[in-house]
C-alpha cells in the first residue's frame, strides 16, 4: 500500500518522509541535521527547537537539489526574492511537519527494533560495493557527515518510526463491497447514442464578410497579430577540441614528474574496532584479548557499535582522509598491534590495526595514454586561450565588422537567417550566446548593426564572437497581411454561431415530437448508433455521459461539439451495464484508497498543526 500512496501522494511532506532523507543528507554531505539547536532558532514546536544552522541546511540541500533539477533555469528564479523567500518558507514547514510527525509516533509510542535498523542500514546502496554492504564505505560517508555510527542509526530510526505513523493512516482506508459493486457499475456503464452532425466549415464556406468586419476583428485583436522579434548573426566559432597537437615524450614525462602526487594511491589502514558504553567494559575487553581471545569473536559478542560487530570489529580499508580521529591519534604502528583504552564521542573503543598498504606510485608506462591525452588537451586550452585573446582584440579594434577577428582566427564568420528566441540556431543554442544576442545590448539604433560581442565562452572549450546584423522589433503584422487570415476567422466564427442557432432550434424540435420533419428541413439525419465508454476522454464523449438516462422508447437528446469542432445533436437511446476485469478493478479501488489514505494523511497533519504551538525565530519571516 504505502508503494502506490508514495506514488499518488502530491503532499510535500509526505513525499519528504518517504524517501531516504538520511540518504540524501549523505549524498549532499549535510552532516549537521542532528545537531542540538541554541537560541537562534527557526521554529520551535511544541518546545522542541529546530536551530537555524537546521534550518539553513536544509535550504542549501534544497537549494543544490533543485539547482542540479532545472539548471540554469534555477539560476534564474534564484535572483527571485519572492521566489526565494516562498522556497525557504516551504522547507520550514516541511521540517516543522517532520517534527510533529516525530511527535505525534512517540506519543503513540510507535517504535523501531535494532535489527529493522540494521536491516535498513544493510539494504542501502550508498553503503553497498558490488551489491553488497561496505562497512568502510559507510563508515566513511557518515564520518564526512559529521556523525558517528550510533547518530546516524538514531536518525534513521526516528525516521523509520515516523514511517511506520505513515504505514499506519495509509492502511486505514478501504472500500465495502457494496461501495465496490457501485463504482464498478457506474465506471464500467455504456451509451448508445445517434449523432447528426452540422458541418461548421461547410457553414463557412457560405458565410460572407465585409471589409467593415476585417477591420474591426483586427482592431479588436491586434496582439494576435504580433511578429517576433526577429535577428540575423553574423559569427566566429573558436574550438579547443580542433586544436589538439601531438604530445612529445618529453612532454609527456614532465607532465608525469610534475603531477605524481596525482598518480599515488595513498597508504590505506585496514582497523578493528570494539565500541563499550563504559571504561571498566573497555578495559575487560582489552584483558581479554590481551589474554589471547579471538577479536572478531569478542567484537560479535560485546561490541556496541551496531554495524562493524557484524563483521567481527572489522572498519574495512580507510584512507587518511576517511580515518576518525581516534583511530588516527592511538598511535597504532605495526600490524596486529592493539591500542589501549580511547575514550570517544560514542563510548570507549578498543582497536587493532589489522593491515598496512604502503603508498604507491603508479609507473609512468601505466599512464602513459591517459597523460598524452591531458597533455594534448592542456596544449590546446593553451593555444585556444591565446586565440581568444587574439580575437577578443581585433572585434574590439574593428568594431563596424567581423573582417579582422576573421582574418586572426583564420575563419570566415557564419551567417545566419532570420531567427526570434524561439527559435535560435542550433549551434548558437547556449545560454550566455542567447542572453547576449538578446539583451539588447549588440542591437544599434533603429535596428542597425551594432558593435561587436566580447569573447563568449561556453561548455565544451567552445567560444564565440558575434555580431547583429540585422533586426527587427517585435511588431503588429499589417492588416494587408493578415486580412486573409482574419476573414477566415470571421466566416468561422459565424458559422459556429449559426451551427449552434440551428443545433439549439432542432433540440426544441426533437424534444417536442417533431424531430423527422426538422431533421429533413435541415437537411441532417442522425447516423448509426455507436456505443461509447467512459474511457474515451474527450468533450462530445463527457457530454454524452452528462445526458440524463433515456425514457423507455424515447430518446434523450442533448447538443455538444465533436473532436473536428462541428456542432453535433445528440440521441442518447439507451444505457447499458458494462463488465470491468477483477484486474482493472482492482487498480480502481486502489487508486481511490491512495487518494482517501492521502486526503486522511493531510487532514492528520492539519490537526498536528492546528493543535500545536509552533513559534518562529526572529530571523525567519512565516507567510501565513
Amino acid at each position: 500500500m504505502m508503494d502506490n500512496l508514495r506514488a499518488a501522494a502530491n503532499h510535500v511532506v509526505l513525499k519528504i518522509i518517504l524517501g531516504l532523507i538520511l540518504l540524501s543528507f549523505v549524498l549532499t554531505g549535510v552532516g549537521n541535521y542532528l545537531i542540538g539547536g541554541n537560541n537562534n532558532y527557526a521554529a520551535k514546536v511544541n518546545g522542541q527547537e529546530i536551530s537555524r544552522a537546521q534550518f539553513e541546511n536544509a535550504v542549501t540541500n534544497e537549494r543544490n537539489r533543485m539547482a542540479q533539477q532545472l539548471g540554469d533555469q534555477f539560476s534564474e528564479l534564484a535572483s527571485n526574492e519572492n521566489y526565494m523567500k516562498a522556497m525557504r518558507q516551504q522547507v520550514l514547514n516541511r521540517m516543522i511537519d517532520e517534527a510533529l510527525l516525530d511527535q505525534y509516533a512517540k506519543n503513540l509510542g510507535l517504535g523501531i527494533s535494532d535489527k529493522q535498523v540494521k536491516d535498513a542500514i544493510f539494504a542501502t546502496q550508498a553503503f553497498q560495493s558490488n551489491g553488497h554492504f561496505d562497512n568502510a564505505r559507510f563508515n566513511a560517508l557518515v564520518n564526512q557527515m559529521g556523525m558517528s555510527a550510533d547518530q546516524y542509526a538514531q536518525a534513521l530510526r526516528n525516521q523509520l518510526t515516523s514511517q511506520q505513523l505513515i504505514n499506519a493512516v495509509a492502511g486505514t482506508d478501504f472500500m465495502l463491497k457494496g461501495e465496490t459493486d457501485e463504482l464498478v457499475a457506474l465506471a464500467a456503464q455504456q451509451r448508445v447514442v445517434r449523432q447528426a452532425v452540422i458541418d461548421v466549415n461547410a457553414l463557412a464556406a457560405k458565410q460572407t464578410v465585409s471589409d467593415e468586419e476585417v477591420s474591426s476583428y483586427y482592431e479588436q485583436n491586434k496582439n494576435s497579430f504580433v511578429a517576433p522579434e526577429q535577428f540575423r548573426v553574423s559569427y566566429i566559432k573558436l574550438d579547443a577540441a580542433a586544436m589538439e597537437q601531438n604530445a612529445s615524450d618529453a612532454e609527456i614525462q614532465a607532465y608525469y614528474d610534475e603531477n605524481k602526487d596525482t598518480f599515488t594511491q595513498p597508504q590505506r589502514n585496514r582497523y578493528s574496532v570494539i565500541q563499550t558504553k563504559t571504561e571498566d567494559e573497555a578495559k575487560a575487553v582489552l584483558d581479554e584479548l590481551n589474554k589471547g581471545a579471538d577479536f572478531a569473536t569478542v567484537a560479535k559478542a560485546k561490541s556496541t557499535d551496531i554495524i562493524s560487530a557484524r563483521n567481527g570489529g572489522d572498519m574495512g580499508w580507510l584512507e587518511e582522509s576517511t580515518t576518525p580521529d581516534e583511530l588516527k591519534n592511538a598511535g597504532l604502528k605495526e600490524k596486529g598491534q592493539l591500542s589501549g583504552v580511547i575514550k570517544s564521542s560514542v563510548g570507549f573503543l578498543v582497536v587493532r590495526l589489522d593491515d598496512i598498504q604502503p603508498a604507491k606510485v603508479k609507473p609512468l608506462s601505466e599512464v602513459r595514454d591517459e597523460l598524452a591525452a591531458k597533455v594534448k588537451h592542456e596544449k590546446a586550452l593553451d593555444a585556444w586561450y591565446a586565440l581568444q585573446q587574439k580575437v577578443s582584440e581585433a572585434a574590439s579594434n574593428d568594431n563596424e565588422s567581423l573582417a579582422g577577428a576573421e582574418q586572426v582566427a583564420g575563419t570566415k564568420a557564419v551567417e545566419t537567417g532570420w531567427f526570434g528566441r524561439d527559435n535560435l540556431p542550433e549551434e548558437l543554442n547556449f545560454k550566455p550566446v542567447s542572453d547576449a544576442i538578446f539583451n539588447g545590448g549588440l542591437v544599434g539604433l533603429n535596428g542597425t548593426p551594432g558593435s561587436n560581442s566580447d569573447i563568449i565562452t561556453v561548455e565544451g572549450d567552445r567560444a564565440f564572437v558575434l555580431r547583429v546584423t540585422e533586426h527587427k522589433p517585435e511588431a503588429v503584422k499589417p492588416l494587408d497581411e493578415v486580412k486573409a487570415q482574419i476573414t477566415d476567422i470571421v466566416k468561422h466564427n459565424k458559422a459556429e454561431q449559426q451551427a449552434k442557432q440551428d443545433a439549439d432550434k432542432l433540440l426544441a424540435e426533437l424534444k417536442a415530437g417533431k424531430g423527422d420533419e426538422a431533421l429533413k428541413t435541415a437537411g441532417l439525419s442522425f447516423g448509426a448508433p455507436q456505443t461509447l465508454t467512459r474511457a474515451e476522454r474527450n468533450a462530445f464523449s463527457e457530454a454524452v455521459f452528462n445526458l440524463p438516462q433515456p425514457a423507455k422508447d424515447k430518446p434523450s437528446y442533448g447538443v455538444a461539439s465533436d473532436t473536428q469542432g462541428n456542432v453535433v445533436v445528440m440521441a442518447l437511446d439507451e444505457v447499458k451495464a458494462g463488465t470491468m476485469p477483477e484486474a482493472q478493478q482492482q487498480q480502481m479501488v486502489q487508486r481511490i484508497t491512495m487518494n482517501n489514505a492521502q486526503i486522511a494523511f493531510e487532514a492528520m497533519m492539519g490537526n498536528l498543526r492546528k493543535e500545536a504551538k509552533i513559534k518562529f525565530g526572529e530571523t525567519v519571516d512565516p507567510q501565513q
